[in-house]
């Protein structure tokens, strides 16, 4: 009986060293994981920085000496020279953000809707008319989501810069935002009156189609990271939508 009580305990021991054991190697291999995540993000950045951070600079000096040239002169300064020195700023605010998130352990804020208005007013300085609509009782927003929505309209807006072309009867494209809150979800609803993202340009041959590009591509995997929905195509009356239903559950 004695020897019966020995071997059950020594075998409760062998069982407590097998598993400590395999807490100990699923230890190990996440923290080798998070080693390997690690230096692959510090390589990124790096490459973000040497690859764009020289472009950049040169993009604001170049546009600050214009701005400052034009003002010396008398001149009044194209709006759109302002919107690409304003631009640019903003592009080295990002990269600085994006490049600390590289290098941290955990991300960080980024860009959010807070700057919403902020991205609204550039793209009206660059010659596009916005208008922007919120509906729904606004709240704070889980941070993720909260750089999701600002991403999709950003590169929604770029889309139509990009490829709308002119509205029906040759009039200039406009665009219109809008966020909707719920309970549940935010839903955010980007249209514009051109001609959509399958015209790119038109050449001594004639109208050459762009394809979809990386930008909805890009809006589609935000989207389905966080479990949202996302439907982009042109509308039946002209023009293009792009609309996501990004979850936001409000904090109970």
């Amino acid at each position: 009986m004695v020897l019966m009580v020995v071997m059950f305990l020594m075998w409760q021991q062998h069982v407590r060293e097998v598993e400590r054991r395999a807490d100990e190697a699923e230890r190990t291999k996440d923290d080798a994981a998070r080693r390997r995540a690690m230096e692959e993000r510090l390589r990124i950045a790096r490459e973000l920085h040497d690859s764009l951070t020289h472009s950049i600079s040169v993009i604001q000096v170049q546009s600050g000496v214009a701005v400052h040239l034009a003002r010396k002169r008398g001149e009044d300064v194209p709006p759109a020279l302002l919107a690409i020195q304003e631009a640019g700023a903003d592009a080295v605010r990002e990269l600085r953000a994006t490049l600390g998130v590289l290098r941290s352990a955990e991300d960080g804020d980024g860009s959010d809707l807070g700057q919403l208005d902020s991205l609204v007013a550039r793209a009206r300085a660059a010659g596009l008319p916005v208008t922007l609509t919120v509906t729904g009782a606004k709240r704070p927003l889980p941070p993720e989501v909260d750089q999701a929505a600002y991403r999709i309209v950003q590169e929604a807006l770029t889309n139509v810069s990009r490829h709308a072309g002119w509205a029906g009867g040759g009039d200039q494209v406009s665009a219109s935002v809008q966020l909707h809150y719920t309970q549940q979800t935010l839903s955010i609803q980007v249209d514009d009156d051109g001609q959509g993202p399958a015209i790119s340009s038109v050449t001594s041959t004639g109208i050459r189609p762009s394809g979809p590009g990386l930008g909805l591509v890009g809006m589609r995997e935000r989207v389905s990271a966080l479990g949202g929905q996302l439907h982009a195509g042109p509308q039946d009356d002209g023009g293009f939508r792009v609309r996501a239903e990004l979850p936001a559950r409000a904090p109970s």
